[in-house]
């Protein structure tokens, strides 16, 4: 709410108060403090700590005493509404789609549904306009603190690189594989010709076990090795624990069922295969291949407009009388993909919007959508083919970045919002909430 405004409200307020001699004194809805264009009123402290309060409550905490906790509040206040303005300049709004979601969130946390959580916020007192509009706010802070910080930090893929190796050194020691092993011997007197028959008999076991046979019944039968008795089986040994032949040959990539060899060393034919694996799980990821139409609402073209628009141009591509690609070309207002006739070819559902996501997931090959609404306007989308892809790598690298910027995020974040405050206007009236400067 604009300065003007808010101190307009405030002077009616005041100037609508009837005076009377004997009247009890009122409490007006002070100014507490002014922020820039922005002003901070009694009534805000008292909402937020009334929120506090029923936190520190139903938590089971003792609250903090009431010079400090006024204090707190205010400073958190005034925080706020410096990130509100900066999300106003560069124009973030959360939109009502995303703030509803996170309301069903929020709901399904607490057990209950929107319509109960309403209720119950209505029922302890609560304005429940007010409890959205708080949420909506959370939400903007948390975004433009997110895009203001991000800038400050740079990273370089030296530094992914580094914190990657240390990933996958702790990865590597956690890693435990459950193996069974046959071994059937040679020695220096082996001729040839018995080497051969050796590894035709290998190449024998190893279709065995590929069709379905138990390599311990196997291995007892006919392994030579160490383990023989024990029907081959190792036992769980990390990559440290076991015989550096077989470290040599096991992979971190290898999985449970995995056959090993046949594969060759001075003592003699080796066959192995995993029977069990945990810890450092490769990462499986279904992959997407699809195209969509995107249609934004604009001044001439209303969001009903758009909406109906890709509804007829959904029915030419069921009708067969225009094809995807052909419409895409000539509608979609998605630049990237239109010239493509609106393919976006392979990528993790996870990287678009909510909406888009959770439709590319669930959507079956083939079909084509009804038109749907995200932040970017109005799509329908066709999911071509799936596909499970390994991304461990990836998940590894970005792994590596998150850890590398959630260290620097609390000190830059600290410096860009002392920033903020440094560069505000700030003039608070009551001499017993002045903050000093950090």
């Amino acid at each position: 709410m604009k300065f003007t405004k808010k101190l307009l409200s405030a002077l009616i307020l005041a100037s609508s108060i009837p005076s009377f001699t004997n009247a009890a004194e009122v409490q007006l809805d002070n100014i507490e403090a002014v922020v820039n264009k922005e002003i901070i009123l009694s009534s805000d402290m008292q909402n937020l700590k009334k929120e506090l309060v029923q936190r520190y409550q139903e938590s089971g905490q003792t609250l903090p005493d009431k010079e400090n906790i006024d204090k707190q509040i205010l400073d958190k206040l005034i925080t706020d509404s410096l990130q509100l303005q900066v999300a106003e300049q560069i124009g973030l709004r959360i939109s009502d789609a995303r703030l509803d979601q996170t309301l069903v969130e929020m709901a399904k946390k607490q057990n209950t549904t929107l319509d109960k959580m309403r209720a119950d916020i209505e029922a302890s007192g609560g304005n429940y306009k007010q409890f959205v509009e708080g949420v909506r706010n959370e939400l903007t802070i948390n975004e433009v603190r997110q895009i203001q910080v991000r800038r400050r930090i740079t990273i370089t893929d030296q530094e992914v690189e580094q914190v990657i190796d240390r990933i996958n050194q702790t990865d590597q020691a956690n890693v435990e594989f459950n193996f069974a092993h046959i071994l059937l011997k040679t020695s220096e007197s082996t001729s040839t010709a018995q080497k051969a028959a050796l590894d035709k008999e290998a190449a024998s076991l190893v279709e065995k076990i590929k069709s379905g046979e138990d390599i311990k019944q196997l291995a007892l039968t006919y392994s030579e090795g160490p383990k023989a008795l024990e029907g081959g089986d190792w036992g769980w040994r990390n990559m440290e624990e076991m015989p550096s032949l077989f470290a040599a040959e096991i992979s971190e990539t290898d999985q449970k069922g995995d056959i090993i060899g046949p594969f060759h060393s001075d003592l003699g034919v080796h066959i192995i295969q995993i029977l069990d694996k945990k810890g450092g799980e490769n990462v499986m990821t279904e992959e997407v291949n699809a195209r969509h139409i995107l249609v934004k609402p604009s001044i001439i073209l209303s969001d009903e407009q758009a909406q109906q628009l890709l509804q007829k141009i959904r029915q030419q591509i069921l009708d067969g009388s225009k094809s995807f690609e052909e419409l895409a070309r000539e509608y979609s207002q998605d630049p990237g993909s239109a010239v493509k006739g609106g393919n976006l070819g392979w990528a993790d559902p996870n990287i678009y919007v909510p909406e888009f996501r959770d439709l590319a997931q669930s959507q079956e090959v083939g079909v084509i959508s009804q038109p749907f609404h995200t932040d970017h306007g109005w799509h329908i989308l066709q999911i071509m083919d799936k596909r499970q892809s390994d991304t461990t790598e990836a998940a590894t690298k970005q792994k590596a970045y998150t850890l590398i910027f959630r260290q620097r995020f609390p000190a830059e974040a600290y410096a860009w919002l002392n920033e903020l405050r440094q560069e505000a206007y700030i003039k608070i009236n009551n001499p017993d909430y002045i903050i000093e400067e950090r």
